[in-house]
């Protein structure tokens, strides 16, 4: 009986012992995570100190999202023996000088995506074809009125890289104002701009005097990386000759700058969809031609450079 007792006496002695070494570790867990995120505030000020210093800012993240299959003898399928493949890239970058008296903001977008699929007891689709192929480039200065305004010119230069480089491709040149509320936040309003179109043979391309608007928003939210685009270009020719781009990109980065990226991409270009309907019946035109919007996204991994 004596055994007994003093074996309850040493269990329960553990299990209150256990219980208070559990919550000593739990209290010492929550100091430990104020202390962090006390640092972390720190560090986001110093930051953002860092972020108001005069000189270069360099920055890029992309996403890779990729699909295999195969099948072999797989007879619920319509074709039971087959490969499949789907193969996107995106990359954004920027590299920008900011000084008290002027910046200049460099930036590149790069979506490429490739798609196959093959069946066996067909040949000639073994290959792959593009699925997505955007490619643009962009480059403003600005001499500064005040600490939010300044005069500025904006180069900006987009076409596809796989498909049919520069043709069509879009340069626009222009001249006006840009706002800077923040750091991270770049809107250009630009009255005089020329938007020249480059396309190969007789089509329905046509260059024209316009105006130019750009909203540019690059930031960082821990490893939440963000960049948003918005151009659009208004004639002032022929709204037929108008379009606008919106692209938007999102990478979070779980470990050693390795994460998840998405991509989505908006665009609205009459021209385009008219030179597109062409190609079946050449009897459209500016007035009869489904100018639906284009649309791309990608999701996958992404590095964070």
């Amino acid at each position: 009986m004596r055994k007994i007792t003093l074996l309850l006496l040493f269990a329960f002695m553990s299990i209150t012992l256990t219980a208070q070494n559990a919550d000593e570790l739990k209290k010492e867990l929550a100091s430990k995570k104020d202390s962090i995120s006390k640092l972390q505030a720190k560090a986001k000020k110093i930051q953002g100190q860092i972020d108001k210093l005069p000189g270069w800012r360099v920055g890029a993240f992309g996403t890779i999202g990729a699909s295999l299959s195969g099948f072999n003898n797989w007879y619920a399928r319509n074709a039971p023996n087959a490969d499949a493949a789907n193969i996107g890239i995106t990359v954004n970058a920027f590299a920008n000088l900011i000084e008290e008296d002027f910046f200049w903001r460099n930036s590149g977008n790069l979506n490429l995506g490739w798609v196959k699929l093959d069946d066996k007891s067909i040949s000639g689709d073994e290959d792959f074809e593009t699925a997505s192929d955007v490619f643009t480039l962009s480059s403003l200065y600005g001499k500064r009125l005040n600490k939010k305004w300044a005069l500025s010119a904006l180069g900006e230069y987009r076409t596809t890289l796989i498909d049919n480089f520069n043709d069509p491709g879009y340069l626009d040149l222009g001249a006006g104002l840009t706002w800077t509320p923040t750091s991270h936040l770049v809107v250009v309003m630009h009255p005089g701009n020329y938007n020249f179109v480059f396309s190969s043979g007789d089509t329905v391309f046509e260059s024209s005097l316009g105006a130019k608007v750009v909203a540019d928003y690059t930031n960082k939210y821990g490893g939440l990386s963000i960049k948003s685009n918005l151009s659009l270009f208004q004639s002032y020719k022929d709204g037929d000759l108008s379009n606008w781009t919106w692209t938007n990109s999102f990478g979070y980065t779980l470990w050693k700058g390795v994460g998840l990226g998405f991509e989505v991409g908006l665009r609205n270009n009459k021209q385009e969809a008219l030179n597109n309907a062409l190609l079946d019946n050449p009897a459209e035109t500016f007035a009869t031609v489904d100018n639906k919007l284009q649309t791309y996204w990608l999701f996958g991994l992404s590095y964070a450079f």
